[in-house]
Parts: C-alpha cells; structure tokens; sequence
C-alpha cells in the first residue's frame, strides 16, 4: 500500500475529484454546486497552468491515483484534451465524470488518444420525460443515450451513475437491467446529500434509503458482469455486514464502495483550487493557489478531523461506527455539525461492542509478469479492487505472489466461462 512520503499518517489519496468548471449545459435539480455560474462559469476558474499544476502535485502525493475530471460539465473547458493528456503522462488513471450529451464518436477517439481510461455517465431516470425534468432540459435522455452507444461502439470502458430519489427509487431494478445490457463496466448508485442547488431538493426518505441500500447489496452480491456499487451510502457497510459477515464485499474485508471514503483516500478540488473532503462538503481545507496540495492533503485539521472522527448522536454510540461512520456531509448540510448523526440512517444502535475492520495486510505482496501484464488491460474503474481481492485470495491460500492463472480463475468465479465484458479484454494496455 503506498504511502504519503513524509512524517505524516495520512495515505495517499487514490481518488481526486477535479471539478475544472462550474459552467454546464444542463441545470440538475440535484446539482451540488450553486447554478448562479452555470451558464457562463466563475471568473476564478483555475487555468490551464495551474491545473497541469494541480495534477502534478496530485501524482506526487498519489501515484496510483484516479482522478475525475468533472464539472459542472467538463466537456465544456475547451482545455479538456490537453489535461487528459497531461494527467495521463503524470501515471494518473483519468475519467471524465459527464452528463453524456457531449460524447460524439469523434470527441471520444480524441480522448482515448490522450489518455482517457474510461467514462461515468449519469442517468438519473430510464424514463425520458422525468429524466430530462431532472436535468432541466428537453432531450437530455436521448443525447445522453446517444452518448452511451458511442462509447461502447468505441470500445471506451464506462460505468453509470444513478442518483436515487423518492421518486426513482422504484426504479432500481429496471436501472440494474439497463446498466448490464447496455454494456456498462460499473453501476454506481448515488445517494443525494442536500448540499448546494440540491439544498431544497427532498432527496429520500430513510427507509426507502434503506430499501434501496439492501437492492443494491444483494444485485452486488448477484451480478455476474456487471459490478454494483453504492456510493454515498456509508450504511451499505453495515447491511453488507448484517448479510453475510464472511462475503468479501463487507467492510471488515476492506471494501469501501459504500464507506466515507472522504479526507482518508479521497478529496474535491473545485473549479477556483479550494480542497474540500468531498463535493458535497464545501469546507475548505486550503487553497491551491496558496499551498501544495500535499500540505493541505497532510496538514488541512478539517482533513484530519475526519480520519478520526469523534462522532456524535447515534453515530457515536454505533457497534457500526468504524466501518460505517455515516455520512459526515449531512448533519455538516443540515446544521453545520460535521460530527453530528446521519439523518437518512434510520438504525437504532444495540450497545454491542464496536466491530473493528480487519487490518490491513502490510507485507508487499508480489506479482508476476504475466500477472502484471493481464491487470494492466483491466479497466481503471476497477483494476484497483480487483489487485486487491487477487492479494486477498493468494494470501488466503499462504502464498506470496499472484499469478495469471489466480487472476483467470478469479474471473470465471466472477463472470463465469464467458469471462469479463468485452471492453475488459479489448482494452490495450497504454504506454
């Protein structure tokens, strides 16, 4: 496991979000950020310089990091091509978090060429009507659809990113369906926070959150191709748990889709250079324009607060509280305590002992070449977590290097005989 190179304790970030821009064509009622520069964008957006900048002092801190590209609409910066192509040359893993609507065949070769590793393309409805009401403009479901079928006609990994709310909770299901037959590598199932335009929005009831929560355990458990994921939703720990405590995908294992990954493994930058935990939280941990980002992802106190947290309410009191934590963001929205208790987790804490995660292995574990080669071709929305259920099933057999048989066999478990979707053993390995 990498490690920051200095005296701190902090890890490495593996996940930036790097908002280049508030400007957007679509008007989200859900949108974190504020809509008052969406159209014509803020007059203290970082440049070209300084996010090369940026991007530098990201892979000093985090080598192996991915970093999203989003907006607003990234697609939008007329510079996108030329930070892709820079990130990539750094060794960052680079997707570009969109609405879709821009991703022309053409647009998305230029891309590929400069380095994009993949797509998160969001879809907040499989009706066109609500979808597009959602978005705030007629015929963004049939653009965004457009956008999807350029992608996978180009052999470009992408995943989708389904917002739940009241009113498309029900739609689970139908979602799970499409994000398989369509092609999708991931679904990630969000779990609005009411933060910026999305502070009026109603979001979802706690026990529909927890119905949905419990869909997405069991299609994550059952998917065979297709990778299922929750997403702001630190409770999917405790209901994976609650499922089966042996299954891999619980937090005591070390999966964190579903855990608060915030300020421990994962920062915002927004447009202007602020470093926040994440884009629902707009606490500012520092500026880039005033110190590295490997000061503030080191020194920032919001940013140490959150890597040990002294939790309050229910939260505090929780058996469940170091693998959930809940959602810091939340009572942060709701009355400006970062510390306070989750208001969409509807549990009632037993008084139990609190159940520790599994600690991680620190021994390097090695791979061999033609190990190394095969999780190379893997895409980078997910070549993270499965290095480390292939660590996690060698060392479970007392040996000391993963081979390509170990990662051919864990595939056929996972995706049967006809092995990974095709953009898994299509994509060319760069460099």
């Amino acid at each position: 496991m990498s490690r920051v190179a200095s005296n701190t304790t902090a890890d490495a970030p593996y996940l930036v979000a790097l908002n280049l821009t508030q400007r957007c064509n679509l008007a989200c009622a859900h949108c974190y950020l504020d809509a008052t520069h969406l159209k014509d964008g803020g007059k203290d957006e970082l440049c070209t310089t300084d996010l090369k900048r940026v991007l530098g002092e990201i892979a000093a801190v985090g080598p192996e990091a991915m970093v999203v590209l989003t907006g607003g609409e990234p697609t939008l910066r007329p510079d996108l091509t030329a930070l892709v192509e820079h990130a990539s040359a750094l060794g960052l893993m680079v997707v570009l978090g969109t609405n879709g609507m821009s991703l022309t065949p053409v647009r998305i070769k230029v891309l590929q060429q400069a380095g994009l590793a993949g797509m998160g393309i969001s879809v907040d409805s499989l009706d066109p009507e609500r979808h597009d009401t959602f978005r705030g403009a007629s015929g963004a479901w049939a653009r965004t659809m457009a956008g999807i079928d350029a992608c996978k006609d180009a052999q470009m990994p992408f995943q989708i990113h389904f917002c739940v709310t009241e009113e498309t909770a029900g739609e689970i299901d139908n979602m799970i369906a499409f994000a398989r037959e369509s092609g999708a590598m991931v679904l990630n199932v969000f779990f609005m926070v009411c933060t910026g335009r999305g502070e009026k929005y109603s979001g979802i009831s706690a026990e529909k959150y927890d119905t949905v929560l419990r869909r997405v355990a069991h299609a994550a458990r059952a998917e065979q191709r297709l990778m299922v994921r929750a997403k702001c939703a630190p409770h999917f720990k405790r209901i994976a748990m609650e499922m089966d405590p042996d299954w891999p995908i619980t937090a005591a294992h070390g999966y964190d889709s579903g855990g608060c990954i915030a300020a421990k493994r994962y920062a915002r930058v927004t447009p202007s250079g602020e470093v926040t935990p994440c884009p629902y939280m707009d606490n500012s941990a520092g500026s880039l324009m005033e110190q590295s980002f490997q000061q503030i992802w080191e020194n920032a106190p919001v940013l140490k607060a959150l890597r040990t947290p002294d939790l309050e309410g229910r939260c505090g009191i929780c058996e469940f509280q170091k693998l959930c934590g809940g959602c810091r963001a939340r009572p942060l929205a709701a009355g400006g305590n970062m510390m306070g208790e989750d208001s969409l987790c509807s549990y009632q804490p037993k008084g139990g002992k609190v159940i520790a995660p599994l600690k991680r292995e620190q021994e390097a574990m090695k791979w061999s070449r033609e190990a190394e080669d095969k999780i190379a071709r893997v895409p980078a929305f997910v070549r993270r977590m499965v290095r480390q259920r292939a660590e996690g099933f060698v060392r479970e057999q007392g040996r000391a290097e993963v081979t390509s048989a170990d990662l051919t066999l864990l595939a056929k478990r996972r995706f049967g005989e006809a092995g990974p979707p095709a953009f898994a053993r299509n994509q060319r390995r760069r460099g």
